[in-house]
């Protein structure tokens, strides 16, 4: 599929998708005559996966060392995981936060509604 038709699937725009090449978020997609690139499925898996990642807060460091290692085959399993691993541990720690901050913000929303009711 081509940038358009990929634009429409993954919800990002062109630039972004460009972007993410470029920078090495996702590996190469695939070009065909004239350079245009030629999505595939394969294509918009990682993209959903950069976006997922991303929306969680993952860093762009982190997640271009994971597709270099990745591209690189299957010698660096063991360092993608580590990578995972790490960052689940932060997104761990985001979780438990927000959830600490939740908690404080029903407490003080509780008070009001206690108070002025």
């Amino acid at each position: 599929m081509n940038i358009s038709e990929a634009v429409e699937k993954s919800g990002l725009t062109a630039v972004t998708l460009r972007y993410y090449e470029r920078i090495g978020l996702i590996p190469p997609v695939t070009r065909g005559k004239g350079g245009v690139r030629l999505y595939t499925e394969s294509d918009l898996g990682w993209i959903d996966f950069i976006k997922c990642m991303r929306n969680a807060g993952l860093s762009i460091e982190s997640l271009i060392e994971y597709t270099t290692l990745f591209n690189k085959g299957l010698e660096t399993v063991a360092a993608r995981k580590e990578i995972l691993i790490e960052e689940q541990k932060k997104m761990q720690e985001r979780y438990n936060e927000l959830g600490k901050t939740l908690e404080t913000l029903n407490k003080k929303i509780e008070h009001y509604e206690q108070d002025h009711t």
